[in-house]
């Protein structure tokens, strides 16, 4: 059986043109083999049997590493499933068969594309014919439409400049005029009430104004000048009813605690462009808050608070202090809440100082004249010259805090200091007139040399009135001008009132009661600041009084121990009169006497001591008196002991008249 290798290769040959690289190791391992067949069958076999050969190396060949083999055998694979002679004879027509269905199969594909293809060729065919056939037109039509067309572009051109006119017309209009609905809002009714959108349109109307001067450096003046004009009037207008309006806003503020609207601070915000409208208004704000303070004030002396609470304060007038204390007190509390409310009123503003002074002065000017005369009943009719000077003290502290509030000028504190003045020139003449009665009438010294009544009663008096000016709040200066009057009121009187009455008593016995007086007087003041310079005086009276006190005090022991002639002799003796032993009264024995007494005298010094040192109330006084009469003592005896020891007077056995020497006697006495 002779199988034809030839119709095989050309099979193979076919199907690898359709079926691409996959069958290409197939087709070179069967055409091969057709053709070592075909040779084998003619009978033309070489010598070297080339059969054999092939065969032989086919056999050696290793198919692991024919790639091309393998993918020949791999694509065979999938459709020669069963090695026979049947599928043998067959294998070429299976091939050509799988090839001729994949290229049916890709035929088919492309016919599809084909038809899109000419379906896509046919419709841009149709576009550019219909493209063609509208340039044609377009063509004809621009041909014959030329003319309107130059005259539609020109017609554009203008809109266009119509169009930018407009814009420019309707923001000219825009930035220099009002529209309806602000003119409308500017000129409401006078009595009206005012609302946002008023002050909205007439800043609108300011700034218009401003703006028109950018107008008047152009080539516009004549429309700058009719808009300035325009907005001039409407301002005029609008200002008239806003400072109308506002007027009767604040005539309305009459309560005790006025509501204050947002609306009317930014009525005064916008009035201040109008200082003249501005001022009015706040002097018609400070009428009405002048009447509402002058009220209060009625209502709060004679009704007090709601209800009853406080209590009115006409109750407490027989008692000055409390009385002039709460009005005071009142004055305070009403001056400050009425600068809040001014400040409230006008917190969006920014005026000055001097103007809030100024109505702040005139809101609380009303209530001078009742308080003053309220004040000067007080004063009058009040004798005690400390109650006058607590009144004073009070006076002198809201004059200072209420000061901190308002102007100086202001006539409040004017009244105030007016008061004040009078209530100190009361007080000085309730200190005066006391001081005339202790003059009028002297009241003898008691029989303890202690200060008298009256005297007492003054030092008690004064001792009040500096307790009151210690505790008051006013400037140092102040204190020490106030503490140098009324000490020198006070003071001066009651020592001439003491020397007056000490007058008809003798030398020991004033010393000691002026001692006594001036001592009260000092105690009295020195607890008190500013007052060094009275102490040192009163000082130097007391120690001058002492002084007297010790020399008599000398003077009375030297007479008890029969030593005083004898010390005045040797004062003045003269060396030109021989020795004092030869003068009568100073021989031996007569001082040898004397210094026997007051050998007993050292022994006991406190026997021989006047009564009056014991009626002196300071105990520092008194041992300054026995101390400096002792120190007095000692130099006495110290004269006298050199006098005797002097052999020049020829006193022989000095020792025996005089057995202690200086220094022993200072030191019993000392």
């Amino acid at each position: 059986m002779c199988f034809d290798w030839d119709s095989l290769r050309q099979s193979l040959n076919e199907f690898h043109a359709t079926s691409g690289s996959e069958w290409f190791s197939v087709k070179k391992f069967i055409i091969n083999m057709a053709d070592t067949t075909s040779n084998f069958s003619s009978g033309n076999l070489p010598a070297s049997n080339p059969l054999s050969k092939k065969l032989n190396k086919i056999l050696e060949t290793r198919l692991d590493n024919d790639k091309d083999m393998l993918e020949a055998l791999k694509a065979l694979s999938t459709f020669f499933g069963e090695n026979s002679l049947r599928t043998r004879r067959n294998l070429r027509s299976d091939i050509e068969r799988r090839s001729l269905a994949i290229n049916e199969e890709f035929l088919q594909t492309f016919q599809v594309v084909k038809n899109q293809l000419d379906s896509v060729y046919s419709d841009v065919k149709a576009m550019s014919d219909c493209c063609q056939d509208m340039t044609t037109r377009l063509k004809n039509a621009k041909a014959q439409t030329h003319d309107l067309i130059n005259q539609t572009t020109k017609l554009h051109g203008e809109s266009q400049k119509l169009q930018m006119k407009q814009q420019v017309a309707d923001t000219f209009l825009d930035q220099f005029q009002l529209k309806p609905e602000e003119i409308r809002t500017l000129r409401g009714a006078k009595s009206g009430a005012l609302s946002q959108d008023f002050f909205q349109a007439l800043a609108r109307v300011k700034q218009i104004h401003n703006d028109c001067k950018v107008l008047l450096r152009t080539n516009h003046q004549t429309a700058g000048l009719e808009i300035m004009e325009s907005m001039a009037l409407h301002q005029e207008s609008s200002y008239e009813r806003l400072y109308r309006w506002s007027q009767n806003e604040c005539r309305m503020l009459t309560g005790e605690a006025p509501d204050i609207s947002p609306i009317l601070c930014q009525a005064l915000l916008a009035l201040q462009d109008r200082p003249v409208l501005f001022r009015y208004t706040l002097d018609e704000y400070g009428t009405a808050r002048r009447t509402a303070v002058v009220r209060g004030l009625i209502d709060a002396l004679t009704r007090g608070g709601p209800g009853g609470t406080p209590r009115p304060i006409e109750l407490h007038s027989h008692d000055p202090l409390r009385y002039v204390g709460d009005m005071l007190a009142w004055l305070h509390q009403s001056t400050a809440s009425e600068k809040e409310y001014l400040q409230t009123l006008l917190k969006r503003c920014e005026p000055t100082d001097d103007t809030i002074q100024d109505i702040l002065g005139h809101i609380t000017e009303g209530v001078c004249r009742p308080f003053k005369v309220r004040v000067e009943q007080v004063l009058v009719s009040e004798q005690d010259a400390v109650t006058l000077y607590k009144l004073n003290n009070l006076l002198k502290f809201y004059h200072h805090t209420i000061g901190q509030i308002i102007n100086p000028d202001a006539a409040l504190l004017s009244t105030i200091l007016e008061i004040q003045d009078l209530s100190h020139r009361m007080f000085f003449n309730s200190l005066t007139c006391n001081a005339n009665k202790l003059l009028d009438k002297v009241e003898l010294p008691p029989a303890d040399l202690g200060p008298t009544a009256s005297h007492t009663q003054t030092m008690t008096l004064l001792k009040d009135v500096l307790q009151c000016h210690d505790s008051s709040v006013v400037t140092l200066e102040n204190k020490k001008q106030d503490f140098k009057q009324i000490l020198a009121c006070v003071l001066d009187p009651v020592l001439q009132m003491c020397s007056v009455s000490a007058s008809r008593l003798n030398t020991v016995d004033m010393a000691a009661y002026m001692v006594n007086c001036i001592y009260l007087m000092q105690t009295t003041i020195a607890l008190y600041e500013f007052t060094d310079t009275r102490q040192e005086m009163l000082q130097a009276q007391i120690d001058a009084h002492i002084d007297t006190m010790v020399n008599e005090q000398a003077a009375f022991i030297l007479n008890r121990v029969d030593l005083a002639h004898i010390y005045g002799t040797i004062q003045q003796h003269q060396p030109k009169q021989g020795p004092l032993s030869s003068i009568q009264g100073l021989d031996p024995i007569t001082v040898k006497s004397a210094m026997n007494k007051f050998d007993s005298y050292l022994a006991s010094p406190d026997s021989l001591m006047l009564a009056q040192c014991t009626l002196i109330t300071s105990s520092k006084n008194r041992e300054l008196i026995k101390k400096n009469s002792s120190e007095l003592i000692c130099k006495s005896y110290k004269l006298m002991y050199d006098a005797v020891c002097d052999p020049k007077n020829e006193y022989g056995e000095y020792q025996s008249i005089v057995p202690r020497t200086p220094d022993q006697v200072e030191k019993l006495l000392m």
